[in-house]
């Protein structure tokens, strides 16, 4: 993987969907971790990665038919179908997320191979 200087970063407290239930969230740890966005020029695609000492927690492309969903205040989640699990992440505050929402958004719409969904705000 050729991945440069990541194209946004942020901190925010890392969940996976238990397997088990799908229903609970998991976190990756107990603290809150560095959540980067990527370009990965080898694939021509974008990439969330998010490392917790030496193990990738999060290592999730964005794809065509990815929807990053605010649930919360400061909550949003996306399925990664490739890792057959939902990642959540939890942010210090409202305008974290919401510029997270837009970074995934400009990301989605700079990727010329594929258009993804915007992320979704509710209601």
């Amino acid at each position: 993987m050729s991945y440069c200087q990541p194209i946004f970063s942020t901190r925010a407290h890392v969940f996976q969907i238990d397997p088990a239930t799908k229903r609970n969230w998991i976190p990756a740890s107990k603290h809150a971790l560095t959540v980067s966005y990527f370009y990965d020029a080898t694939r021509n695609v974008y990439r969330i990665i998010s490392v917790g000492g030496t193990k990738a927690i999060i290592n999730s492309t964005i794809t065509p038919n990815m929807t990053f969903t605010k649930t919360s205040q400061k909550f949003g989640q996306w399925a990664d179908s490739r890792a057959n699990t939902v990642y959540g992440l939890g942010f210090a505050s409202e305008q974290h997320l919401s510029q997270v929402i837009w970074q995934i958004r400009d990301l989605c719409d700079s990727n010329r191979q594929a258009t993804c969904k915007n992320a979704l705000l509710p209601g």
